[in-house]
């Protein structure tokens, strides 16, 4: 147990000196946003950079990863849509963003420092192999159902053409285009630069967890309902349970096993709690609270089953 803890506990304390640091007024909303968007556009980035570049993109390249995550994740969101149509009968756009909190991982700014910690031979693997995943096939499609119960909305199609096309100025798809472009090409960066990207990256871990302490403070602990109950349960506990299910059938189905840290770093990335942007996004529809609870909900309590699964995993 004291294993797991020396994992967890400091990714925890980090969230909580941003927690504290926002309460004393030390950082206020607009500075936490710009320490979060210097993660998201510029360390994060490098990171996959540095990950991707280090080997050759064959060995990058887990079908096995992929498969399992993209079709845990997708049976999750449906799961999870059907719940919603209850939860939120008279909110239709609401529902797609029920289903993306009880799906979408916060893979960059909680989960790759604690598989730093924990797995640190695959962290940057899984980050990349996850984003592939999220923000080119989860992110896109859920976005595209919210927005076709817009009053306003588009077409369906239209709203998931304009999220792909989104994609192009994405920094972490341009990051692992250009590291996959690069590894292909069997192209080595020159010393100077490869140890510029390596700085970048070892920022990210520390900035990027009390970011998310700093903007968790202020949340409406009382939004907690019906509607952030269902998420933090699909979150938590469904949405590994889906993966592993997938794992199982992908490798029954003749895809290769996965070695031991890769098939750590999975079932790891289903208990993570919800991406940190999750309420941001559900601004445009006006769902922005219940997200922001269901937020804090799964952060809080993605500490036990983080640590329970690393318990049962003996920490690899």
């Amino acid at each position: 147990m004291l294993d797991i803890l020396t994992v967890t506990a400091p990714i925890y304390l980090a969230i909580g000196v941003g927690y504290l640091a926002a309460r004393c007024g030390l950082f206020d909303k607009t500075e936490l946003r710009a320490l979060g968007k210097f993660v998201f556009n510029v360390a994060l980035p490098a990171i996959l950079l540095n990950a991707l570049l280090q080997r050759r993109f064959g060995e990058t390249l887990n079908l096995t990863y992929l498969a399992a995550y993209a079709a845990g994740s997708l049976v999750n969101a449906a799961i999870a849509l059907r719940w919603a149509r209850r939860l939120a009968p008279d909110a239709p756009s609401a529902r797609p963003y029920i289903a993306m909190g009880a799906t979408f991982s916060n893979s960059g700014f909680v989960g790759f420092p604690i598989m730093l910690l924990a797995l640190p031979a695959v962290a940057g693997v899984s980050l990349a192999l996850n984003m592939l995943v999220e923000n080119i096939l989860l992110l896109p499609l859920l976005l595209s159902l919210a927005d076709q119960h817009n009053a306003a909305a588009q077409s369906r199609w239209a709203a998931a053409r304009q999220s792909l096309l989104g994609l192009r100025k994405n920094p972490l798809i341009l990051a692992i285009a250009v590291a996959v472009t690069l590894s292909l090409l069997e192209v080595r960066l020159p010393a100077t630069l490869s140890r510029t990207i390596t700085l970048f990256a070892q920022a990210s871990s520390a900035i990027a967890l009390f970011t998310i302490g700093g903007t968790l403070y202020g949340m409406p602990f009382k939004e907690l309902g019906a509607k952030v109950a269902a998420i933090t349960v699909g979150k938590l506990v469904l949405h590994p349970l889906c993966i592993w299910l997938a794992l199982v059938l992908c490798v029954r189905a003749g895809l290769p096993a996965l070695p031991p840290d890769l098939y750590a770093a999975l079932l790891l990335t289903g208990t993570l709690p919800i991406m940190s942007i999750y309420p941001i996004l559900a601004m445009r529809h006006g769902h922005e609270k219940f997200c922001a609870a269901a937020l804090l909900a799964t952060t809080v309590l993605s500490f036990f089953t983080l640590s329970g699964l690393l318990m049962a995993l003996g920490n690899p």
